[in-house]
């Protein structure tokens, strides 16, 4: 091959006919000239990222370098999808550098060393090929492999495209031009622009889906009274927080700082999810105590600032013989921006001093969620969240938002609430609760303490449009939307063909480290991980309801008198009086010993019991599946994840984690076991005295989370010695780095950890795990996570459609690629790409007169057709008087037109007095979980008849 080059090199237009080797294997064989069609074949197994260099070497005469070059790196057919832009690099690398050292530096072409322009040419393809990973189009790629072919997606396996590109990009005023352009297909980032929004709407190229599930609220401080450096921190007191409901304006929010795109909210349930219709009356009350109110407001703030001992002095509060200044954190990348803003003029009309730090997400996390509160970097922060799936059961909210129970990072650990507030977002936490009405009453009154606690002052839930290019198809979370949805990765398309390849844009790429166990929770990169990580479950993305990926099937038994329902035929639900946990499940785990306790270890003779059992069968073969790093899925990938969670909990455990505790507590309080009932199928028992109002959520939130051992093993190794932590909390405590599998300084310490294990045979919890293993296991997994790291420059592993293929960090982009061994069909959830939310026309009398009775009627529609009575949950009305306060509320009724009515009595019109009223429906369906609304304004006047008699007289 050496003598060809030097052949090449010398008559430009020749072209050498030979092999290139890549890790001893021959991949392809060019023939022909340099003009002429190119022939490869493929010789032994199929290597993970060779080149062809015969054809694009002869291309490096130094006058047809810069043109021909890239026209042969394009058009080589060799590169396929299992191309790898890594691996290849490190080939060339090797190659150049064993040529280099062969070959005498006087033999001169054209003016210069055979040396320089071997260099050079590799140089270029070292370029070509990065530059081809990042922009998303691979280097070498057939035509097909372009765009896509025709074809049936129910004859191909996993997902439907063969790569996926994410880039990063801020700007929203970009999207549509973008995707117009056709650089990009996808969005991953609500739009909630009015402008861009009115672009997107009116674009020929450019559609988008709609979500409910974003809200924005004030994250504020609860450190102090003083901070570290002894400066006032106000939000430390709860009625200053609660101050803040009143003070800002949401309406003025949501329809001018949001161009409409936006509702008010006020309590931690979003406006959009079923619990708010369920809790309407209770709802409308609190929103009416705290509705805009600056003077009530300015009240309850200045008494709170004389009480800690500030002083107002010339319009300007003073601590301490110091003005109080308030650090108001404000994320830059939307109308948070302005937001923050608009708050910040608020206080300073109250009398503060006020900093504006604006700040990306990166950069607001570092201090927000990574910095202790006490250290006074903050007060307020303009928090958003998303609901990535349709929220059935927000009951486990409050204890998530208020409670140090929600989160282990430093802010959390940092709540103090009431201790009625925090029992009951306990109770609620664990659903604790025998009845419905209990379950609502708990709910009612765990609002009200809420809003006294206002460590979130919650603003608007936001409508966001999710764009797509018009011949991409997916399906989108009505929640979540596309960065929510866990479907996404099953379901993305071009909807006249299969295969091709797509670039996602993304606001925020790699914002925190990635690693299984407690790393990043951001929204766009568990977006990736949905797309790598393969689930038992799966949400529906229109209503919120489990359905099985991995699972042949699930018995749910409860305890009679539980409110649990069924919905779906998927699973079976049954009931019991008593539900006795067996003696040989395992409860608890002995880390001294190293071994699991069992109830009769833990309990002898007294008998456990239980509010629920589930019984989850998993599909055939579920443990004969791979990873993407080639190694096999096995019993220990299933135990690992568990015996981590108790180690993290233990005092005496290497990797006790403190932040870990509050979250483990919950579980230890409800969790009453499990265990394996056999392996082949895969069938495992959990009892537990947590319940959910749908069976299949129930299902959904006790699966055992499974993943690969040997991946989890290495943060095993590297936090017992004291080099990395799972957690940002543990990180900071310890001085280290906070554990990143795909990125940063961590990759070094965890391929050192690699080659120790490999050489020890390391395998944690050995007499647990040992027993799980398949014969020579840990030598084999060890190889395979190697190999992946050589070729992939990371050592995350999955099991889902797409496979991490490449990351770089500094440019702030990745690509996935299609895992060829996915085992489904690729059709298989393509039913969930279009949502059926119903349509909503209420029609009824504009005037009532008193005395009189009245008549509303309400149909229910989808795409002109009647919304069929079977497929709708709930029709339930409010009716409010001119105070705006609840005078009746009930169900409707159906009529033989298969429309909802209500039909007002004359006493009951009579009790809204004079004046104008509202009628308002709430909707909710089996088809989608979204409450709709419709209001119908009237006003009741005296009656004529009345009116005459008092003019006679």
């Amino acid at each position: 091959m050496l003598s060809a080059i030097k052949e090449t090199l010398k008559y430009s237009r020749a072209c050498a006919r030979d092999r290139f080797w890549s890790s001893g294997k021959a991949w392809c064989r060019f023939g022909s000239d340099s003009t002429g069609p190119v022939t490869q074949r493929r010789q032994g197994p199929k290597p993970a990222g060779p080149f062809g260099l015969g054809r694009i070497f002869p291309d490096c005469g130094v006058a047809l370098l810069d043109r021909r070059m890239t026209a042969a790196l394009r058009s080589a057919p060799c590169l396929g999808e299992n191309a790898d832009s890594n691996a290849d690099v490190r080939i060339l690398q090797r190659f150049l550098k064993e040529t280099l050292t062969s070959i005498p530096d006087r033999q001169p072409i054209g003016g210069a060393s055979l040396k320089k322009v071997l260099f050079w040419c590799a140089l270029a393809l070292v370029v070509l090929i990065t530059a081809g990973a990042l922009v998303g189009t691979e280097s070498t790629r057939s035509p097909s492999q372009a765009g896509g072919v025709d074809g049936d997606a129910g004859d191909r396996r996993g997902a439907l495209v063969d790569q996926v590109v994410f880039t990063q990009e801020s700007d929203m005023g970009k999207v549509s031009g973008l995707i117009e352009g056709g650089a990009h297909q996808v969005f991953a980032q609500g739009i909630t622009s009015a402008s861009v929004f009115h672009r997107i709407r009116d674009s020929q190229k450019v559609v988008s889906d709609l979500s409910y599930g974003s809200s924005v609220e004030l994250s504020l401080n609860p450190s102090g009274p003083e901070f570290d450096d002894g400066s006032l921190n106000p939000f430390h007191v709860p009625a200053m927080r609660e101050a803040m409901n009143r003070l800002v304006n949401r309406r003025y929010i949501a329809e001018e700082l949001y161009g409409g795109l936006a509702v008010p909210r006020y309590l931690p349930i979003n406006t959009a999810f079923p619990d708010y219709a369920r809790l309407a009356d209770v709802a409308r009350a609190l929103e009416l105590k705290y509705q805009h109110d600056p003077r009530a407001a300015a009240d309850v703030i200045s008494e709170t600032m004389r009480e800690l001992g500030a002083v107002k002095q010339d319009d300007l509060w003073h601590y301490d013989g110091r003005p109080v200044r308030l650090i108001v954190l404000i994320r830059t990348e939307d109308e948070r921006r302005r937001v923050g803003d608009y708050v910040a003029n608020l206080l300073e009309d109250q009398g503060f001093r006020v900093e504006r730090r604006y700040r990306t997400a990166e950069e607001a996390s570092r201090i927000w969620i990574a910095a202790p509160p006490s250290s006074g970097q903050w007060h307020i922060y303009t928090g958003g969240w998303i609901s990535t799936s349709i929220n059935r059961d927000v009951a486990a909210d409050l204890a998530y938002y208020y409670t140090p129970r929600g989160r282990a990072e430093a802010l959390w650990q940092a709540y103090e609430p009431d201790p009625e507030f925090d029992a009951l977002a306990d109770r609620l936490q664990r659903r604790d609760y025998r009845s419905w009405a209990e379950r609502q009453a708990l709910m009612a009154r765990g609002l009200e303490l809420a809003m006294e606690d206002s460590a979130r002052v919650w603003l608007v839930d936001q409508l966001n449009a999710w764009p797509r290019a018009e011949n991409v198809e997916l399906a989108a979370d009505l929640a979540g939307g596309t960065a929510g949805s866990a479907l996404w990765p099953y379901t993305l398309r071009y909807r006249d063909k299969v295969g091709g390849n797509m670039v996602l844009a993304a606001p925020s790429l790699l914002t925190e480290p990635w690693n299984p166990v407690s790393g990043s929770g951001w929204i766009f990169d568990r977006m990736i991980l949905n797309a790598i990580e393969d689930s038992a479950v799966m949400p529906d993305p229109f209503t919120g309801l489990f359905w099985p990926q991995r699972l042949a099937g699930a018995e749910v038994t409860v305890e009679e008198g539980v409110p649990v329902n069924r919905t779906l035929d998927w699973l079976t639900l049954e009931t019991e009086a008593e539900i006795v946990v067996p003696g040989d499940v395992w409860i608890d785990w002995d880390a001294a010993e190293g071994r699991f306790i069992t109830v009769e270890d833990a309990r002898g003779d007294e008998p456990l019991t239980a509010r629920s059992r589930i019984r989850i069968r998993y599909e055939d073969g579920y443990l004969d599946r791979y990873w993407h790093d080639g190694s096999q899925v096995s019993m220990a990938d299933v135990l690992l994840p568990w015996i981590l969670s108790y180690e993290r909990a233990n005092e005496d455990s290497e990797l006790f984690d403190p932040a870990h505790v509050p979250t483990f507590e919950v579980h230890r309080q409800h969790f009453r076991g499990w265990r394996i009932v056999s392996e082949s199928p895969l069938i495992i028992d959990v009892y537990s005295d947590q319940i959910y109002p749908d069976a299949e959520n129930m299902v959904g939130a006790r699966v055992p989370a499974v993943q690969p051992w040997h991946m989890l093993a290495l943060g095993i190794r590297a936090e017992r010695a004291g080099d990395l932590a799972f957690s940002s909390n543990k990180a900071d405590r310890l001085r280290v780095d906070w554990l990143n599998l795909v990125g940063g300084p961590s990759l070094r310490t965890l391929d050192r950890h690699l080659e120790r294990a490999r050489d020890e045979g390391f395998l944690p919890f050995a007499e647990v795990l040992g027993p799980a293993l398949r014969d020579n296991e840990i030598e084999e997994r060890y190889r395979a996570i190697g190999d992946w790291y050589r070729d992939r420059g990371h050592f995350l592993v999955g099991d889902g459609p797409f496979y991490l293929h490449s990351v770089h960090a500094v440019e702030r982009s990745l690509v996935l690629r299609r895992f060829a061994d996915f085992p489904d069909a690729s059709d298989k959830w393509l039913r969930f790409t279009r949502a059926e939310i119903p349509e909503l026309n209420l029609d009824g009398p504009l005037v009532v007169e008193r005395g009189e009775g009245a008549e509303f009627l309400l149909r229910i529609t989808f795409e002109g057709e009647t919304y069929a009575a079977e497929d709708i949950e709930a029709v339930r009305y409010l009716l409010f008087d001119g105070r705006s306060e609840l005078v009746l509320r009930g169900d409707a009724e159906q009529n033989e037109d298969g429309d909802w009515y209500v039909e007002l009595s004359p006493g009951q019109v009579e009790m809204l007095g004079t004046g104008a009223n509202s009628l308002e429906f709430a909707v909710t369906t089996h088809r989608v979980a979204l409450p709709n609304f419709a209001t119908h304004a009237f006003a009741t006047v005296p009656s004529r008849r009345a009116a005459q008699s008092g003019d006679n007289e």
